[in-house]
Parts: structure tokens; C-alpha cells; sequence
């Protein structure tokens, strides 16, 4: 029988995107990347599995820098007072095969809420380059800025964000080799 195995995030690998609709004409995206965290996963009892995850404000990157300047300021973010986004775990649920939903609190702007993330897994095994254990997910989820106070221009500029992650994470032995090696030790 497997057991929980924990996973180091893989910033370089692991992305999130949102979405949104600007004034009915577009519906423009950013990225938020540098993100960290530890998942731990069980995949023959995936109720026992976990995510802790921290997502630096400064990695929002729309590709307009006056836009990310914008939403990183006080309008929006404000990311000198709240500099770092938190979501943690609360429930793991299996739903259907490679399927999972997974519950937790999700901390932005100094506010946290209660978020659902529906997830697929990707895939388990070893990572051909490193020759590690890896895992890699994805998850949606939808969004009201507003719930986290960061609603300004709402409705003309959508309250609802569609959220996209993407994440692939190393064993813990293989993650702090990898962090080794690119530190040059």
C-alpha cells in the first residue's frame, strides 16, 4: 500500500492564471509565479493529502507594466501592506478518477475566505531529468474579488475571476537537491 509522499512545489513549474472581463470588450490575464509550498499526497487514500502554499504578490505579471504597477498598488492588491497571498488545505475529496476536490482557506489582501478548487491529477511518478518522485496537478476555480477587498471597478470590470493553477512538485529529498544544484553547491 502507498504512503502520503510530501512534494516541494516547483516555482519554476508552477503557475497560476487568472482571468477576468474588462468592460464587457476583453478579458485580460495575469500570472502570479515564484509561487512555494509543500503538497503532501496520498494517492491510495488521497483524503489524507494536504497543500500549503504561498503566493508572492510580486510575482503578478500581466506583460503591461503599468497595469501590473496598477494592481499591485493600493487600488488593488496593495502588495507593501499584504506582500504575500496564503492558501492552506482544510478537506481532500476524491471525485471520480484523477479527479479531487480540495477545500481551504485562502488568505489575499489580508482577507481570508473559504475556497473550492477542483482538481485533476496530471500525473505521478518519476521525473525523467531528475530521476525523482514527482506530481503534477492542475485546478480551477471562480473567484469574487470583492470577497477579498480587492473589488475596485466592479461591475464594469468583472467581480468574477476565473482561476487556472498549474503545479508540479518534487519529492522533498529531490526538491532540496535541485535547490543545491542551483545554488551551485
Amino acid at each position: 500500500m502507498a504512503k502520503p509522499v510530501t512534494y516541494k512545489l516547483d516555482s519554476g513549474h508552477t503557475q497560476i492564471r487568472v482571468v477576468w472581463n474588462h468592460f464587457g470588450f476583453s478579458n485580460p490575464s495575469a500570472n502570479f509565479t515564484h509561487i512555494t509550498g509543500t503538497l503532501v499526497y496520498d494517492a491510495a487514500d488521497p483524503a489524507k493529502s494536504s497543500v500549503k502554499v504561498d503566493i508572492p504578490m510580486s510575482g503578478l505579471d500581466t506583460h503591461v507594466a503599468k497595469l501590473d504597477e496598477h494592481l499591485k498598488g493600493a487600488d488593488f492588491f496593495d502588495i507593501a501592506k499584504f506582500p504575500t497571498a496564503h492558501f492552506v488545505s482544510t478537506k481532500v475529496t476524491p471525485a471520480g478518477e484523477g479527479k479531487l476536490t480540495v477545500e481551504g482557506n485562502l488568505s489575499v489582501h489580508g482577507i481570508t475566505k473559504p475556497v473550492t478548487l477542483h482538481v485533476t491529477v496530471n500525473k505521478v511518478g518519476m521525473q525523467p531529468m531528475l530521476k525523482a518522485p514527482a506530481a503534477g496537478f492542475d485546478a480551477t476555480t471562480t473567484l469574487k474579488r470583492s470577497d477579498f477587498g480587492v473589488g475596485a471597478y466592479a461591475p464594469m470590470v468583472s467581480d468574477e475571476i476565473k482561476v487556472h493553477i498549474t503545479v508540479e512538485a518534487l519529492g522533498a529529498e529531490a526538491y532540496a537537491k535541485m535547490q543545491k544544484m542551483m545554488k551551485g553547491e
